[in-house]
């Protein structure tokens, strides 16, 4: 049997070899932050994403999905694409610019999980998919620490990564918390367009642009649309101001680079997408899960704040859409145009 400093140096390396950027290793101890999570799920600022409110005795100890879990595995894996954003027309967050990252990241888990199993382990494995409170770990594992945003930020690799954990029940040695380095900076909370982080560490989700343009299911609140600007999936502003990103590499997998064939389109173009069209433009994209409706939804706000006459057309073919959540949004941004006029 592989000691506890060995089985942390063989994961590791095995890690880095399937491409994971940092890989480090907590306790399976309740979450540090577990009465800070409860208290913001009592204030209810989740909006629509009621899965915060399922499974929390598990958010508190790991042992209840895993019983003989000992170790949580924390990787991260970087996915900086670059700063030059491959359309000036409108901005789309970075980690969707191509292939959706939860199936990039779960093939090399499932590798990584098959030669611990190997080395006798029992695991379960996540990305931002369980019930496991992962930036408390990663903080406790010493994988960056939790910015005033809210965002997990590491010290070669800024804010452009993704998070993912193994719960195991083999006991591996812990690696050591770093110290939260952000000080007095609060660029992230300056920058936000809608105001959504309220306090350090506390976010709003209801005015979170990543929250109104993804998460959300309805019409954008009125209050907001302005402020969203032309962006049409996602935010990034919080991210991209962390003086941490100047440490920052871009990624090598191809996986996170801009897919040419979504970005050689104009707004307009969007706004003419079948519902076949749609699918197949963002086959295997994180985008495609919002679904048509919602992403034209999007494109409609977009358009209002960002548009010309020479979109009317476009937009007037769709204000009469048997979809209220794409007519209201379209009705909206011909107003808006119309009004600059």
């Amino acid at each position: 049997m592989d000691t506890p400093s060995q089985l942390q140096e063989n994961i590791a390396y095995i890690a880095k070899q399937l491409g994971f950027a940092d890989c480090r290793f907590s306790s399976v101890e309740p979450p540090k932050h577990l009465d800070r999570y409860n208290e913001w799920l009592s204030e209810e600022t989740y909006g629509d994403m009621q899965w915060f409110e399922r499974n929390n005795e598990k958010r508190a100890d790991p042992t209840l999905i895993l019983p003989s879990a000992k170790t949580i595995v924390c990787l991260a894996l970087n996915y900086n694409p670059g700063n030059e954003h491959p359309n000036s027309e409108y901005r789309i967050a970075k980690y969707s610019w191509n292939n959706d990252y939860h199936d990039s990241i779960t093939s090399k888990l499932k590798d990584l999980d098959l030669a611990m199993q190997e080395m006798g382990g029992e695991q379960r494995y996540y990305v931002d998919t369980g019930p496991i409170l992962e930036r408390d770990y990663a903080t406790m594992s010493g994988l960056g620490w939790n910015g005033k945003s809210t965002v997990q930020i590491h010290q070669n690799l800024g804010t452009w990564f993704f998070l993912a954990e193994i719960i195991t029940s083999l006991e591996i040695e812990k690696t050591s918390e770093v110290k939260e380095r952000c000080g007095s900076c609060t660029k992230c909370m300056d920058v936000c367009p809608t105001n959504a982080i309220t306090a350090p560490n506390v976010m709003d989700a209801r005015k979170c642009i990543s929250y109104l343009t993804i998460e959300h299911k309805g019409a954008i609140p009125l209050e907001y649309r302005k402020a969203i600007g032309n962006r049409i999936y996602g935010c990034d502003e919080c991210l991209e101001v962390c003086p941490w990103n100047k440490f920052a590499i871009v990624s090598q997998e191809a996986d996170f680079h801009a897919r040419r064939e979504v970005f050689d389109k104009s707004l307009r173009d969007f706004l003419i997408l079948t519902d076949e069209e749609f699918r197949a433009l963002f086959a295997k994209s994180p985008i495609k899960r919002i679904k048509r409706p919602a992403f034209l939804r999007n494109v409609c706000v977009a358009l209002g704040n960002t548009g010309s006459a020479d979109d009317l057309p476009a937009l007037r073919k769709i204000e009469g859409d048997e979809n209220s959540l794409i007519s209201e949004h379209a009705k909206w941004a011909i107003s808006e145009i119309e009004s600059r006029k």
